[in-house]
């Protein structure tokens, strides 16, 4: 008999039929109640094994972890806490587990230790209500786009431009790291002997090639890893993520902003309705993790009310030189309580003032835009008064920034002497130059962050806990 995923078996109405139900044991209570889950859903089974009748050597077999099919009677439930259940008349089991050696046990597991088990640690409610989530929202991206009309554009993994003159790059290299490479006059690795025949490195950022094609085909979008060599061992960085970035030909940066804000609250909005039973645990979830902070640490909202806070509020739209000069007059700047105090026009903002001017000052989500050129990528554009970009920032409660865009730089000269000035080689981007010399046009795009959208939708804490195997400093296990 073929069987019937758990979620489907929940929703049955008909009782009284023959079922076949296979899964993962959760728990086995009194040699007679199993909780079985096969991830279609964060709500177990109940399947009620006749212990009498069946061999005490598969009673014994029926551990938390073992992979089991069972077959027997859906009907309503006698008991509290489920609608249905299954009264089972044959059991099969699978895959046994040994309860002895098992590390993901009935009970309550720090994140770290769940971390350390990554390959299991799916198996718990949390984790699959993340993942079923992340599943979900990623499939809304691509829904979102594909209903606007955009077209999906796989940018390349492997490249030869660092799109953010960041310098944090993994090097892609067939040469031995023995120090036998070939070497230049100086003593350089001569790349010229490399499978590329040049430098190379994994992507930081699909946005200079999503730029080209957004040139021919209007408006495009890209999904898909990045990778960040930055030594940073924080709850909010990962050394590989998965990146939205759209690019549109004739946005200008107001019609960016629209995008970007419709675009979030389509997808949170497709999620909350999609993921009910899961977003109500994570939420239950986080209420518990809540109780052990102190108060004045607290968040004010529920998870779902934070998600509809979203929703509901227009985006504050703000300039970099107002929320400056709104944190350098607030209460935690004046008393130095910031760890990074704002005394002058031009500072980067930390994720701390972020968050003051989302959480404590405006108390709703918040574009910063027209940000000093000095501190911004070289592709934005540069405004009329010589000294701001055309760039923006999206910040969210609890996260900071969520997404960083502009409107990008579109006149050659102005490029042309931005590069020179950064030292950028003309010869290294003559392609993307070329955009500018054959039809440019006014153009913007942003990228977010997947991850960290995830991470405020489940309202987790550490990036590390979204993504199915997290690589960070000193860590590419699985």
């Amino acid at each position: 008999m073929k069987h019937i995923k758990v979620i489907d078996l929940l929703n049955n109405t008909k009782t009284l039929q023959e079922v076949t139900a296979k899964g993962w044991v959760r728990t086995f209570r009194n040699n007679q109640f199993i909780a079985l889950n096969d991830g279609s859903t964060i709500n177990n089974i109940q399947c009620v094994v006749d212990f009498e009748n069946t061999p005490e050597d598969t009673l014994k077999r029926i551990t938390t972890g073992a992979a089991v099919s069972v077959t027997g009677t859906l009907q309503e439930s006698q008991g509290k806490g489920q609608k249905v259940e299954i009264q089972v008349s044959k059991i099969e089991i699978l895959g046994d587990s040994d309860a002895e050696k098992y590390p993901i046990q009935p009970k309550k597991h720090s994140l770290e230790f769940l971390r350390e088990n990554a390959h299991l640690r799916v198996r718990t409610n949390a984790f699959g209500a993340i993942m079923r989530v992340r599943s979900v929202l990623s499939f809304a991206v691509h829904q979102y786009f594909q209903e606007k009309g955009f077209v999906y554009v796989n940018t390349p993994i492997i490249t030869g431009s660092d799109a953010e003159g960041a310098g944090e790059m993994f090097k892609v290299t067939a040469l031995p790291l023995d120090g036998s490479a070939p070497r230049n006059e100086d003593g350089s690795v001569n790349y010229k002997e490399d499978f590329f025949g040049k430098q190379t490195n994994l992507t930081v950022s699909g946005q200079l090639e999503g730029e080209t094609f957004a040139m021919a085909l209007g408006q495009i979008y890209t999904f898909g890893p990045t990778f960040r060599a930055e030594n940073s061992n924080t709850s909010r960085h990962l050394a590989e993520f998965w990146m939205i970035e759209p690019e549109v030909a004739f946005n200008d940066l107001a019609a960016n902003m629209d995008l970007a804000e419709d675009f979030i609250k389509y997808v949170i909005k497709y999620t909350v309705e999609k993921c009910e039973d899961d977003l109500k645990f994570l939420e239950g979830r986080l209420l518990e993790e809540e109780k052990s902070k102190p108060q004045a640490e607290r968040s004010e909202m529920s998870l779902l009310q934070k998600l509809n806070f979203v929703l509901d509020n227009n985006f504050k739209r703000v300039s970099y030189t107002e929320a400056i000069d709104i944190l350098k007059n607030s209460k935690p700047n004046k008393n130095k309580k910031f760890n990074y105090i704002i005394d002058e026009w031009g500072a980067d903002l930390q994720s701390e003032h972020e968050r003051f001017l989302v959480e404590k000052h405006f108390k709703c989500p918040v574009i910063l835009f027209d940000y000093p050129a000095k501190i911004k990528a070289f592709y934005m554009r540069l405004n009329d008064d010589g000294q701001t970009v055309r760039a923006m920032d999206i910040l969210f409660p609890g996260i900071g920034e969520i997404v960083g865009g502009s409107q990008r730089e579109e006149r050659l000269d102005v490029l042309v002497e931005k590069m020179k000035a950064l030292g950028i080689e003309e010869e290294e981007l003559w392609w993307y130059l070329d955009t500018r010399r054959f039809g440019s046009a006014v153009h913007s795009g942003f990228g977010l962050g997947f991850e960290r959208l995830v991470l405020f939708v489940t309202g987790m804490t550490n990036i590390r806990d979204v993504i199915p195997f997290p690589r960070t400093p000193q860590n590419a296990e699985f």
